[in-house]
């Protein structure tokens, strides 16, 4: 538990270290110098990607039957964002499963498995876009790309075997014997059963790994824009090759908001490009502040409001 506890600092480290390392004053000048423009077009892009990171687990719920209004669905997801931003690999994001409770007769499983199911798609895409485009690292870099498919497989086939009620009953049956308290017990049963309620039919999950696809092109797209804006002229290929193997780097929990490993990560691959360091750094500082602060703060806001409610 010590460990846990005190393993994110060695992102913030890690973080520092490359402050003291990289020029500063290079990195001031590369932000001073940033082209507005291709910046005003990475701001515009955060609001799509907020609308598109809505409707993604949004389109989740309605195949389960949760009748919740989109403007609400913008809401919670907006304090997802602001949760996920200050926990270690955004774990703070499942606060959306209680949110849910309200539309969901008050059960918590329902929304549980709305969560986990954006989650397991979500990182189904960020693996799919690394293994196809990772072939532009094949003279530069040995990547683990069958570590990279298998992982995929698994997410594929774990999702297929676990959708299956009578199939997941069996496992959790150990889990929930060995380890659940017996105060905790009916509680859990009834959770367990309501994460089955209305489970989408196996079909519909296509549209589910492609929405969280579409909605990762337009975070890497923002993120290209803001390379433009410093002057990163690499085709936008390059940056689907490079982006989310930093995404996966960063969702390790040895960080807050994926700050240090994301830096260090995006340094190495651009590097292998010919890109100076205070560039890169330059733009992982202003990506994080357009996609990560400022959809956190207006989560923070929407939070403290619901609280008042």
């Amino acid at each position: 538990m010590k460990l846990k506890k005190y393993l994110p600092i060695f992102g913030i480290l890690l973080f520092i270290y490359i402050l003291v390392k990289i020029d500063l004053q290079a990195v001031l000048s590369e932000i001073q110098n940033a082209n507005i423009y291709f910046l005003l077009i990475g701001v515009f892009l955060v609001f799509v990607m907020m609308l598109s990171e809505t409707i993604k687990w949004f389109t989740i719920a309605r195949f389960q039957n949760i009748k919740i209004p989109f403007s609400e669905a913008f809401k919670i997801n907006m304090i997802d964002n602001y949760y996920g931003f200050i926990t270690p690999s955004k774990v703070g994001s499942v606060i959306r499963a209680e949110y849910l409770r309200k539309y969901t007769e008050g059960h918590f499983g329902k929304g549980l498995f709305n969560f986990i199911i954006d989650k397991v798609m979500d990182l189904s895409a960020i693996i799919f876009i690394a293994i196809i485009f990772s072939y532009n690292f094949k003279d530069k870099l040995d990547l683990p790309i069958g570590f990279f498919t298998a992982l995929f497989l698994f997410f594929v086939f774990g999702t297929l075997f676990f959708l299956k009620k009578e199939r997941s009953e069996v496992i959790l049956r150990i889990i929930y014997r060995k380890l659940v308290p017996n105060r905790f017990r009916d509680q859990a049963k009834s959770s367990f059963e309501s994460f089955y309620d209305h489970v989408p039919k196996k079909r519909y999950f296509i549209l589910f790994f492609l929405l969280n696809l579409f909605n990762w092109i337009i975070n890497y797209t923002l993120a290209y824009s803001v390379g433009l804006s410093l002057g990163i002229n690499l085709p936008f290929i390059y940056y689907l090759s490079i982006l989310p193997l930093a995404t996966l780097v960063s969702l390790i929990p040895i960080s807050v908001a994926g700050l240090g490993t994301r830096e260090a990560t995006l340094i190495s691959l651009f590097g292998l490009f010919g890109i100076t360091a205070a560039k890169v750094f330059s733009m992982s500082i202003i990506s994080l502040l357009i996609a990560g602060i400022i959809p956190a703060i207006v989560g923070a806001s929407y939070a403290f409001i619901k609280k008042l409610e």
